[in-house]
């Protein structure tokens, strides 16, 4: 019988409860359960969570900015007009003598024009082909009519000198949205590092309060098995006093982890998008993508898919434009030429069957003749400016390639600490069943008895927390490559389900 009863001590202190179950509160019976694993949170918060709707509105915002750059290398059709313009006002008149007088006016007119125009990106000119009509009818007493027509004319603006601002954004507009859409991917990755954070910190506050339940059930039978075996003399006051500050100690910090689990519960239920009627059972992930990364493949991964090695040429191509605005500015000489006919008559046929030639060629000119080295300046500031980003330039990309070989560095590191990890774990539980059993037989004191279950809480904390590092590492090493390590293939996104 004693033997019987000894069996059942040792198994109600061992006996830990299901890895990762939540030791229940009073209010979790209210709550909706919920489980979830590191795989579906991640997921779900690429879907739902705040942090990845501002990632899409940000590339649908860098999408709508490359389409408008696009529209601009297309024909543009408008029209343009006065519906009508009625006017019944005195104005000033200037007679032959050079003296003024007023006049009364009382006239309807209506103008319109239909033109296409298209920017041309090779010379950064603009060439238009448009069609005009000004319908004039006095008013009053001597009422008649006339019209002004212009059929057809082409009008072609070209800058001589001047940057070309078409030839530029046609160079820098392709690259800025291929970094946002590598943008897009990298922000969907940090998504899933914050899953992970808020998941791995529930996860460690759930494993705490199993702890925390454990150790005080513990420390209560252990309490009374003391109680007992001083009352028989097999031990001193002061181990009987060490297992009742053990019980207050344990009691303490089930309320601590308790606290710890809501407020854990509630960032992450908030990140997922969850309600709070949801309560949410989180699960050891037990099995991890055991991958060997070579800094050489990451790095040629990133610098081809990363928005940084795509960043860092736009900027330097944007540099580049300010030097070259800067140098345009010097001198300017733009080209206007319009070659057409028109028509004037008093009904609308006629004004577009006597048709005399039109012509207007136009060549404005600004140079500077004394400045005092202004413009001067602006394009030796543009030249630093430049030369000051491509050594930033060099500087980040020497930053980019030492953080990449850091983090691979430690990913390698911590499969190792999460196996190290790992097996500690199953020792210091071992060791701990064992010293539970034999302080029941009286053959080690109160002190080897908490060190051990110190060491094994320890262990166990360190094991998750091991397992955290591991896939926090995992994931940054995929965001700054958008390679998939356990498939072999590269991150990609459906662009365009996430635009539509």
């Amino acid at each position: 019988m004693k033997l019987k009863i000894k069996q059942f001590i040792i198994s109600s202190i061992v006996a830990l409860p299901a890895f990762g179950q939540e030791a229940s509160f009073s209010s979790s019976e209210a709550l909706k359960e919920v489980s979830i694993s590191l795989e579906q949170a991640i997921n779900r918060a690429r879907s739902v969570s705040v942090d990845a709707e501002v990632a899409r509105n940000q590339l649908r915002s860098a999408y709508w900015s490359f389409r408008s750059y696009k529209a601009q290398l297309l024909p543009e059709v408008n029209f343009k007009g006065t519906l009508p313009s009625y006017h019944k006002q005195y104005s000033s008149y200037m007679n032959e003598e050079g003296s003024y007088s007023f006049v009364h006016n009382n006239y309807l007119q209506l103008t319109g024009e239909l033109s296409v125009k298209q920017n041309i990106w090779l010379t950064g000119g603009t060439v238009a082909v448009n069609t005009y009509l000004d319908f004039y009818r006095q008013l009053g007493e001597r009422a008649y009519n006339r019209f002004m027509s212009i059929p057809a004319s082409i009008t072609l603006t070209q800058p001589i000198f001047g940057v070309n601002n078409l030839k530029w954004n046609r160079k820098i507009e392709p690259v800025r949205y291929e970094e946002a859409k590598a943008a897009f991917m990298t922000a969907s990755e940090n998504v899933a590092e914050n899953a992970i954070r808020y998941y791995f910190s529930l996860l460690m506050a759930k494993e705490n309060i199993v702890i925390a339940n454990q150790n005080l059930e513990n420390a209560e039978r252990l309490y009374e098995v003391a109680k007992e075996k001083r009352e028989m003399g097999r031990i001193s006051q002061n181990d009987l006093l060490q297992m009742e500050l053990n019980l207050l100690n344990a009691k303490s910090e089930m309320t601590n982890c308790e606290s710890d689990v809501k407020n854990s519960m509630f960032q992450l239920r908030s990140f997922l998008d969850y309600d709070e009627s949801v309560n949410l059972s989180t699960e050891i992930p037990l099995s991890v993508p055991e991958v060997e990364i070579r800094y050489e493949n990451a790095l040629e991964r990133a610098l081809k898919n990363n928005s940084f090695s795509k960043q860092m040429l736009r900027i330097q191509l944007e540099a580049d434009y300010e030097v070259a605005k800067a140098k345009g500015s010097q001198r300017e000489i733009n080209l206007f030429a319009q070659l057409g006919f028109t028509g004037t008559a008093h009904n609308f046929a006629e004004a577009y069957s006597t048709l005399r030639p039109n012509q207007v060629v136009e060549i404005g000119v600004e140079v500077p003749i004394l400045d005092w080295g202004r413009r001067k300046g602006l394009v030796k500031v543009a030249e630093s400016n430049r030369s000051l980003v491509e050594s930033q330039v060099r500087q980040e990309t020497q930053n980019f390639r030492q953080n990449l070989f850091i983090l691979i560095e430690r990913y390698g590191n911590q499969l190792r600490q999460l196996q190290t990890a790992r097996r500690a774990d199953e020792i210091a539980q071992k060791r701990y069943e064992t010293n539970v059993e034999t302080f029941l037989i009286g053959k080690i004191s109160t002190l080897d008895l908490n060190d051990s279950r110190v060491k094994k809480d320890e262990a166990r904390r360190e094991y998750i927390n091991e397992l955290y590092l591991f896939w926090l590492y995992y994931y940054q090493i995929r965001s700054l490559t958008l390679w998939d390590y356990a498939s072999n293939k590269g991150i990609e996104s459906d662009i365009e389900e996430i635009l539509n």
